[in-house]
């Protein structure tokens, strides 16, 4: 019998060691498949982008000594990444890094255009592989949802194929409220048809 282990969800700066080597390699895990351009590796990929995480804006679920789940949540107004051209071009070449730090600089810290008040945007959630159908990212969503202050939450941009995620967020009750067509070209290499947006209102209060 599988007996799911306990998790605490914390923010990620008030951990008691560095947690960013931890959280970058579920970082590369789960979106290496955006990233595959840059390297393929995911330890490389790891490296490159342990430096960007805003770590007062990232809460973490712990099991032990290990981070079994990390996810983001801002005010629409502040970044939950930053990224450093220096430390791309160290990790990912001259060339590749200096394109990384154009392309997804726009991508990664992308500010909201009118985000609607009293919001909590969730992002970049992701869970270590050993700890994944273990309720981890689950219960670290919904420990977030409790431990801050926002009216309604949101969530940006899920691809229609990632089905474990859309499973997990409307178990959750988000619900779509939004969806963005990919173009024929980007669709026909990536596999994805559109970019799904959901939210769910703060119901902590009722529950």
């Amino acid at each position: 019998m599988n007996i799911r282990p306990p998790f605490e969800a914390v923010r990620a700066d008030q951990m008691p060691h560095d947690a960013r080597n931890q959280m970058a390699h579920i970082f590369a895990d789960g979106f290496s498949q955006w990233l595959d351009y840059f390297s393929n590796d995911k330890k490389v990929i790891a490296n490159a982008f342990a430096h960007m995480f805003k770590m007062d804006q990232f809460y973490v679920a712990v099991s032990g000594q290990e981070i079994a789940a990390m996810a983001a949540c801002t005010d629409c107004h502040t970044l939950s990444l930053q990224l450093d051209r220096k430390q791309l071009r160290k990790f990912l070449g001259l060339y590749k890094g200096v394109l990384a730090g154009i392309i997804l600089k726009r991508a990664f810290e992308k500010p909201f255009e009118d985000p609607p008040s009293n919001t909590g945007s969730i992002e970049f959630v992701g869970t270590a592989l050993k700890f994944r159908s273990q309720g981890a990212a689950s219960h670290l969503i919904d420990t977030i949802m409790k431990m801050t202050p926002f009216e309604q939450y949101i969530i940006e941009e899920v691809a229609d194929t990632n089905l474990p995620a859309m499973k997990l967020y409307r178990k959750l009750g988000f619900e779509e409220y939004k969806r963005k067509q990919l173009s024929t070209s980007a669709a026909k290499k990536s596999g994805i048809q559109y970019m799904i947006s959901l939210r769910r209102m703060n119901n902590k209060q009722t529950t």
